[in-house]
């Protein structure tokens, strides 16, 4: 009788005004009593009249919500809102269009060693009551993203307050498992982490899920961290997808923006919100091609429309020389040779990456490509600080030791020593600092020695 009175009351609290409320909670109370004279033929009136998952009515709902184009979802848990958009598998975000997720999924397999289809990712964001991952955090909005035929679905749901929360998670556990990847940025952290902490608080199965996770906060900080300010997805979008957000409202913000929803009641306070879930769907699935074709040895004069102004980019050179050492690790080395390749050949160059490769080669004994890239990195601009000097040391030390060219040798030592006395911060009177300067001056005075002895022979 106890599980009959809850779903009255959850019935009731649901401030809904339907003849479906009336014809329900008779329903209910016909069962209670056949349950008190006849047990057998109560269980059979119970599932004949038990509501079944359905979608109820817009109608509803306060009008306020119709901009939205929310739709209000029942299920056995209750009632929360569920807001679904559809775009064309054409629809370009940024630099790239969303059917190149069919080919660059297939790249995706370096991360677990299985072959990756679109239709089996699951891209996910979460706006939260909090930024920590205790029991105390509430997923408010959880978004979720897949690849449907020729369309890509974004389905934001909504709890317009915490007991909602119950009928939210039932759904997403019926949605879980038709995927067998779960994609998100950051989300090892955050976002998997507060969802199960959900599911086990609300008595959920939290194992009915258990998908290869690619969170893309940790390729793209190994990748990228030299070359951007800040690894944050808004930033990578701007700096690496071409994805510009206008008026965008800070996931900072979602917390205080729901908090005044549940205090003014206003829909319309969380306009913003939903659009910035919306975006990051998008843009996880962006970060997905481009991960995918790099992986996939799909480079960006190759990839499908790539505009012609991000190829051979200082950037991009970093981007290549990373993730070939990243397939390299994977044991994945026809692939990584080939970003190598690539990298050396490019124009120009971030110098860091050139003398991560070329250090790479030299290890390697590849002494043409070593050669090739500190030369490359000696041209690069000043800003990229102590590369160029490092670069003359090696191309110095290449000289003397392995051509026995002390001439050239010299001449690359002393770049060096004009690099380290005019460059500020290695100029400066430390005891470090000291030693170097003392070792180049050591250098350029034994390849001197070196070089006259040859001369006077």
């Amino acid at each position: 009788m106890s599980a009959l009175r809850d779903r009255m009351n959850r019935l009731r609290g649901s401030g809904s005004v339907s003849t479906g409320y009336n014809e329900a909670a008779g329903a209910l109370a016909a069962e209670a009593l056949s349950e008190t004279s006849d047990a057998h033929q109560a269980a059979a009136d119970v599932q004949a009249t038990r509501p079944q998952p359905v979608e109820v009515e817009t109608e509803r709902l306060h009008p306020e919500w119709t901009p939205f184009g929310v739709r209000l979802r029942c299920n056995a848990e209750g009632e929360f809102l569920l807001r679904e958009t559809r775009y064309p598998a054409s629809h370009r975000h940024g630099i790239h269009q969303l059917t190149e997720l069919r080919e660059a999924a297939a790249g995706l397999s370096a991360f677990h060693g299985e072959t990756v289809h679109a239709e089996q990712l699951l891209f996910l964001d979460l706006e939260t009551t909090g930024l920590g991952i205790g029991t105390g955090n509430v997923p408010f909005m959880v978004g979720i993203a897949y690849l449907q035929g020729e369309q890509f679905v974004v389905e934001q749901t909504l709890i317009r307050h915490p007991a909602e929360e119950r009928a939210m998670l039932a759904y997403l556990e019926t949605m879980l498992p038709s995927f067998r990847y779960l994609v998100t940025y950051n989300g090892k952290t955050f976002d998997w982490p507060v969802m199960l902490n959900r599911f086990i608080m609300n008595g959920r199965n939290s194992r009915a899920w258990e998908p290869l996770h690619l969170d893309f906060l940790h390729p793209a900080r190994s990748i990228w961290r030299n070359t951007l300010t800040s690894c944050k997805l808004s930033h990578v979008e701007e700096e690496r997808l071409g994805i510009e957000r206008i008026d965008d409202v800070p996931g900072s913000l979602a917390p205080q923006l729901y908090f005044q929803y549940l205090a003014d009641g206003e829909p319309d306070t969380l306009k913003g919100v939903f659009r910035h879930n919306e975006i990051d769907m998008l843009s996880l699935a962006c970060l997905a091609i481009r991960f995918g074709h790099l992986l996939g040895n799909k480079t960006m004069d190759e990839a499908q429309d790539w505009p012609k102004r991000y190829v051979a980019l200082p950037e991009q050179t970093e981007e290549l020389v990373r993730t070939g050492l990243w397939l390299e690790k994977m044991g994945l080395l026809e692939r990584a040779e080939l970003l190598f390749a690539l990298a050396a050949d490019a124009e120009g160059g971030e110098a860091d990456a050139l003398l991560k490769l070329a250090g790479r080669d030299k290890k390697a004994g590849n002494w043409t490509r070593a050669v090739l890239l500190w030369q490359k990195a000696i041209a690069v601009p000043v800003k990229y600080g102590a590369a160029s000097l490092n670069a003359c040391v090696e191309l110095s030390m290449y000289y003397e030791h392995k051509l026995k060219d002390y001439s050239s040798a010299l001449q690359y030592a002393t770049e060096a020593l004009e690099h380290a006395l005019g460059n500020p911060l290695l100029g400066r009177a430390d005891a470090k600092k000291r030693a170097e300067l003392a070792s180049l001056r050591n250098r350029q005075e034994r390849l001197q020695r070196k070089s006259g002895r040859m001369q006077g022979k």
